[in-house]
């Protein structure tokens, strides 16, 4: 699927999308409009759906919700949220645009609408470049510069990723924030993690202050934090190679090493190598 320009809206990703908000638009029945399972926006705050709900209930729907036949229904492309406080509102119908899109088009603007309107909480968005990476084939330099991002920021969104369950849910229940958890990683051992997580919500740390908690204790081995461009490397060998990968990065010189389990894995790996 050919990629298209994210960094300047919706309206980058769908070329005809200004022109659809201006006509082609009906009202459909909102029981025959079904939300997008793939839609990577997992939470939807109430307080803020009932706000929305009460803006549509004295003003209407201003922005038509843009959705695709699917049978006997239609599928939300875009505008869930408004699809979800008009159901609040009591609304019968919503005013809609039908488009014919693939799977993959959906998959991708629902990703897009969420990133560009930062609707997602710090582990769907690095859920959503994971996708964006692994069934798009996006580099994290690409679709920084399609969401206005540095390649940086992308990398270490995804790095959330490798946080105990423990802290991702803190994190998607708004219990602390990306840059706690981000300091978290400096920390090699996960119940170390864990603990100092809960340190943050019980005694209300802030970033800078777990940051110190790093090198608080006198003597011990100052802790490496790698680069995000050293984290971004080791995580491309690991998909290309199928097994862990750690780089250990000096001033003139460094280390590659590479986790095999048996001879079979180990010719495997060779072969991927030699390719």
């Amino acid at each position: 699927m050919a990629k298209k320009a994210l960094g300047k809206g919706l309206s980058a990703l769908i070329p005809e999308y200004q022109e659809e908000k201006q006509g082609s638009v009906m009202e459909l029945k909102i029981t025959d409009i079904e939300a997008n399972e793939n839609q990577p926006r997992k939470k939807f705050d109430e307080e803020g759906l009932m706000s929305l709900a009460e803006s549509i209930k004295e003003h209407g729907i201003v922005q038509p919700i843009i959705v695709r036949k699917d049978g006997n229904t239609y599928q939300i492309v875009a505008g869930e949220r408004r699809w979800r406080a008009a159901r609040i509102a009591g609304l019968k119908t919503v005013p809609v645009v039908v488009k014919d899109y693939t799977d993959e088009q959906l998959l991708e603007i629902a990703l897009i609408e969420n990133l560009q309107r930062e609707d997602l909480n710090p582990i769907e968005e690095a859920n959503a470049y994971k996708v964006l990476m692994e069934e798009y084939s996006f580099s994290q330099e690409e679709i920084g510069k399609r969401i206005g991002k540095s390649r940086s920021a992308i990398t270490n969104s995804l790095r959330l990723l490798n946080l105990p369950k423990e802290i991702i849910d803190y994190l998607e229940e708004g219990k602390i924030t990306a840059g706690h958890a981000r300091a978290l990683l400096a920390f090699e051992d996960d119940k170390k993690k864990i603990e100092i997580a809960n340190r943050i919500i019980n005694e209300n740390l802030n970033v800078r202050q777990v940051e110190k908690l790093t090198k608080e204790k006198k003597g011990a081995k100052r802790i490496k934090i790698k680069s995000p461009e050293i984290c971004d490397i080791e995580e491309r060998l690991r998909n290309a190679l199928g097994t862990k990968v750690t780089i250990t990065h000096g001033r003139k010189k460094g280390k590659i090493e590479i986790e095999y389990y048996g001879f079979d894995d180990l010719d495997k790996i060779i072969s991927l190598i030699e390719k």
